[in-house]
C-alpha cells in the first residue's frame, strides 16, 4: 500500500474581528512580505486555539504543525473537543480551503462530506446535484448512470428525487449526500459528524457501507465522529487533536484512551463534564452508586443501581427531561426518560439540581454498559443536548445465590438482560 495522504508542516491561522491589519502600513508590510516569499509578520503573535481562555492577540492558529502520513485503505477517525480542529483539517484536505503554512499531498480524488448543504445546489434536484457531484469527480455521466440506481435505493429518497434539495429536511439531505459520496467513484472518503442528523437505523447503515468500501474497496476513509462506539467500529488507527495541535496518532483504541483524558475526568462511577461550552442549563457530573449507596463502577447483579445526574441552571426555564440510554456493545439495551416533564417554575438561574434514577436488580445480564445522557429543555425556544457515552459500569454474576449460580455459565448466558422471573409448577 503506497502514501494516501502526506500532511507535512501543516498551520492555518483564522483573524478575529475585522479582516487586516488596522493600518495602511501594516496591509503594506504583510504584501511585501508575501512578494518575498516570506512568513507573515502579524501570524508570530497567533495563538493557540483554546476556545476557553479570552487571549490578546486577533490571530488565532486553528492548526498548528500538523504533520502525519495515511496508507492508502486505511480508516482513520479523527477524534477530540469542539474547537479542537477537526472540521479545519478536513476542509483543508478536501481542498475547501487552504493552509497558511505547510504542505498537504494527496493522491486520488476526494469525496467529502463535511456539513449539512455543503456540495448541493439547493434550486436543483436530486437527480440533478447527483450527476453533478460525479461531475466534480471527474467521473462521466454513463459511468455515474451506472451507479444512479444504487445511490437513491441507499438513501432511501426515490419518491422526492426530483424535487429541489432545499425542500429536503437535514435527514434526507444527509442521506442524499452520503449515499452520493459513498458510492461515487472516489480514492478517499471524507466524513465529518453530519452522521448524527441521521437516525440509528442510518447510521447504523453508514457504518457498515464505509466498513465494506474500506476494507473491500481498499478505499481510504477519514471520519470525524463524537462517538467513540462509531470510530471504534470504523477505524483502525486514530488521530487526537487538541487545541490545534496533533496530540496523538496510533491504534485507534489508544487514541480513545487520550482523547478520554482530555475531554472528561472519569473515576469509578464518577464522571465530571469538563467542556467550557455554556448553555441554558449544563450537566455538570454524574455518579452511579450501589445499593449501599457508595460510589463504585462494578456491581452484582442482585442489587440495584442509582445514577444520579447533577445539573446546573443557567437561565430560568419552563421544563426540564433528563434521561439516557444504557449501551451494551454498541447496541441501546433501553432508554429510560421521565414520565413528566419537570416543572422549572421553582428552579432558578443559578442554582444546582440533583436528579435520581434507579436501574432494579436482577434485571442487566453480565458485561460492560455505558451511560449516554439526554438532556431537553424548553424555555422560550426547545434545546435537545445530546452527549456520548460518557460513563462505564460493569456487571457481575451474584455468587452468593447458589440458587442459579450452580446451573448458569457467565460466559454463554445469551442476551442484554438477565432478569430471575418467576417460576412455578
Amino acid at each position: 500500500m503506497g502514501i494516501a495522504i502526506k500532511v507535512e508542516n501543516l498551520s492555518k491561522a483564522y483573524q478575529l474581528g475585522e479582516i487586516g491589519t488596522g493600518t495602511l502600513s501594516r496591509d503594506l508590510e504583510r504584501y511585501w512580505a508575501k512578494l518575498r516569499g516570506k512568513e507573515d509578520p502579524f501570524l508570530r503573535i497567533g495563538e493557540t486555539n483554546d476556545r476557553s481562555q479570552k487571549g490578546e492577540s486577533d490571530i488565532v492558529w486553528s492548526l498548528k504543525n500538523i504533520n502525519f502520513e495515511i496508507e492508502q485503505g486505511d480508516a482513520v477517525g479523527i477524534i477530540g473537543r469542539n474547537g479542537a480542529g477537526k472540521s479545519t483539517l478536513l476542509k483543508i484536505l478536501s481542498r475547501v480551503t487552504s493552509p497558511t503554512t505547510g504542505s498537504v499531498k494527496v493522491k486520488g480524488r476526494v469525496a467529502s462530506l463535511l456539513e449539512v448543504g455543503t456540495g448541493f445546489h439547493p434550486e436543483l434536484t436530486g437527480r440533478e446535484n447527483i450527476y453533478i457531484n460525479g461531475a466534480i469527480l471527474g467521473m462521466r455521466k454513463k459511468e455515474i448512470k451506472q451507479k444512479f440506481d444504487e445511490i437513491v435505493d441507499f438513501a432511501g429518497v426515490e419518491r422526492y428525487i426530483d424535487t429541489p434539495v432545499k425542500r429536503y429536511s437535514s435527514g434526507m439531505y444527509v442521506r442524499l449526500a452520503f449515499a452520493v459520496a459513498a458510492h461515487l467513484e472516489s480514492e478517499i472518503l471524507v466524513v465529518d459528524e453530519v452522521l448524527a442528523v441521521g437516525d440509528a437505523e442510518f447510521q447504523k447503515k453508514c457504518l457498515g457501507k464505509m466498513n465494506d468500501v474500506s476494507k473491500g474497496e481498499g478505499r481510504t476513509i477519514l471520519f470525524v465522529s463524537h462517538n467513540m462506539n462509531s470510530i471504534k467500529r470504523l477505524c483502525m488507527k486514530g488521530m487526537v487533536l487538541k487545541n490545534g495541535y496533533l496530540d496523538y496518532s496510533g491504534y485507534i483504541n489508544d487514541s480513545i484512551k487520550v482523547y478520554e483524558t482530555i475531554a472528561n475526568t472519569q473515576k469509578d462511577g464518577f464522571w465530571k463534564n469538563n467542556d467550557s461550552h455554556i448553555d441554558s442549563i449544563q450537566l455538570l457530573n454524574i455518579t452511579i452508586k450501589n445499593s449501599r449507596d457508595l460510589q463504585c463502577s462494578t456491581f452484582d447483579n442482585s442489587e440495584f443501581i442509582i445514577v444520579e445526574f447533577f445539573v446546573k441552571c443557567i437561565e430560568n426555564c419552563n421544563n426540564i427531561k433528563l434521561g439516557f440510554d444504557l449501551i451494551k456493545n454498541e447496541d441501546v439495551v433501553f432508554r429510560s426518560q421521565q414520565i413528566d416533564s419537570i416543572n422549572l417554575d421553582s428552579f432558578v438561574a443559578g442554582q444546582e439540581y440533583k436528579f435520581k434514577c434507579e436501574i432494579p436488580a436482577k434485571l442487566l445480564n453480565i458485561g460492560t454498559y455505558t451511560i449516554r445522557p439526554l438532556l431537553s429543555i424548553h424555555c422560550e425556544r426547545s434545546l435537545i443536548n445530546f452527549f456520548e457515552g460518557i460513563l462505564e459500569f460493569k456487571i457481575l454474576l451474584d455468587y452468593s445465590n447458589s440458587k442459579y449460580h450452580s446451573i448458569l455459565n457467565e460466559a454463554n448466558h445469551p442476551g442484554q438482560i438477565f432478569p430471575i422471573l418467576k417460576w412455578s409448577y
